[in-house]
C-alpha cells in the first residue's frame, strides 16, 4: 500500500508522511468476497481492520447491531479492551480492506495520540450504545 492511499482514510488523514509511511508497511491490503466472516464473537483478536470500500455487518449474539462502511474500522475493542472478539462482522458486499496486526495498531496507538484518540472515542461510543441497548431491553 501506498502512503498517500492512507490519507484518503478519515482515521490516518491528520498523519505526518512518516507516520503514513510507518502505517503503509504494517498494513495489508486485501480484498474479500461478500459473505467473508471477519470476525467472530468470543474469538482471539490478532487484527484491526479499516474499510477502504465495501459493507459489513456487526452481529452480537446473533442480532444486528450496526452495519459499517467505507472508513469505518473495527478490531479494536478485542485488542484494546478485552483479548476476545466481542462481536462478529461478516462482509455484506465485496470489499477491500486495510489490516493491521494487533502489534502495529498498539505501535500505532503509543506512537500517534491523534489516531488513538479517535479509536478510544469510537471504543467509549460503541460501549455507550451497548449499554443503551441492554438498558432499553431491561426495561421493557
Amino acid at each position: 500500500m501506498e502512503p498517500h492511499e492512507l490519507k484518503s482514510v478519515a482515521l490516518f488523514s491528520s498523519l505526518t508522511p512518516d507516520q503514513l509511511r510507518f502505517v503503509a508497511q504494517q498494513a495489508d491490503e486485501i480484498d474479500v468476497p461478500a459473505g467473508k466472516q471477519l470476525a467472530t464473537q468470543g474469538r482471539f483478536a490478532y487484527e484491526f481492520f479499516v474499510i477502504e470500500d465495501g459493507t459489513a455487518d456487526v452481529t452480537r449474539e446473533g442480532a444486528p447491531i450496526a452495519a459499517l462502511g467505507p472508513g469505518d474500522f473495527f478490531g479494536e475493542m478485542g485488542l484494546l479492551e478485552a483479548e476476545r472478539r466481542t462481536a462478529s462482522v461478516v462482509a455484506s458486499s465485496p470489499m477491500r480492506l486495510l489490516v493491521l496486526t494487533g502489534a502495529a495498531f498498539k505501535w500505532i496507538e503509543r506512537e500517534m495520540p491523534a489516531v488513538a484518540a479517535q479509536v478510544r472515542e469510537e471504543i467509549a461510543r460503541r460501549l455507550e450504545a451497548d449499554r443503551s441497548r441492554v438498558d432499553s431491553r431491561s426495561e421493557g
